[in-house]
């Protein structure tokens, strides 16, 4: 088939801010560069393998390179984004082996916290893990895969953060930031996003009751499903 005389140049990626429900633009302007790149990640507009071309970013940002360079380096350490010498930054690759590590990590450093955090629930925290599950629900009744992610990461931080242990935390937020994308491809299907509204009710439910191995054993089914799910996407 003959090239076409007239290619059409890639579509720029989409770094507007998405004013979510609940969200306010981030304090400083480079927490608003690294949020306008993960969405963009996270969106697939700016899709794997992607070059990043900073220059055209910064000025649809409206920002220096300064802070466009630091939340580079962010995403780089969080495996978001690679550097290739003479060709500078990338998106990075959807890698099964990649989700399988972190996954692994997930489960056993959310075990510990989900166990140590069932004891010590509150009414004020069970209320922002039930609000965020509601936020979950709208947004994917929206088709918001955005909207759904940042929910999500609200309820499941919710039920962790009464553990009180903020080292280990610090840690699963990180293994949290270098897969959005993944959840995104996760959520395209409308069978998966069906599947989270209703685990996320029994987990709500063991929380409540506050039974820590149900708890603990329903968030490893959860992630579980979700690994199986994406094993036949990006396997």
């Amino acid at each position: 088939m003959p090239a076409d005389p007239n290619p059409r140049p890639p579509t720029p990626p989409d770094l507007r801010w998405h004013d979510l429900r609940g969200t306010d633009r981030p304090p400083t302007t480079q927490a608003f560069v690294l949020d306008a790149l993960r969405r963009a990640i996270t969106t697939g507009s700016l899709a794997p393998g992607r070059p990043i071309r900073q220059d055209a970013i910064a000025q649809e940002l409206g920002v220096s390179r300064v802070p466009l360079r630091e939340a580079l380096k962010t995403l780089e350490a969080e495996g978001q984004v690679v550097y290739r010498p003479h060709r500078g930054y990338a998106v990075a690759e959807l890698s099964l082996d990649d989700l399988l590590e972190v996954y692994r990590l997930r489960a056993l450093l959310e075990s510990e916290a989900a166990e140590a955090a069932a004891g010590r629930f509150e009414e004020a925290d069970l209320h922002r893990v039930e609000e965020a599950a509601r936020d979950v629900e709208r947004a994917a009744d929206a088709d918001d895969l955005v909207g759904m992610i940042t929910a999500n990461r609200r309820f499941h931080f919710a039920l962790l953060e009464p553990c009180g242990l903020p080292r280990l935390l610090r840690i699963v937020r990180t293994l949290w930031d270098a897969t959005d994308a993944y959840r995104a491809v996760y959520y395209n299907e409308g069978a998966n996003r069906e599947r989270v509204r209703a685990e996320h009710e029994a987990i709500l439910r063991a929380a409540t009751a506050g039974e820590a191995e149900r708890l603990v054993a329903l968030l490893d089914e959860h992630r579980d499903h979700a690994v199986a799910a994406l094993r036949g996407t990006i396997g």
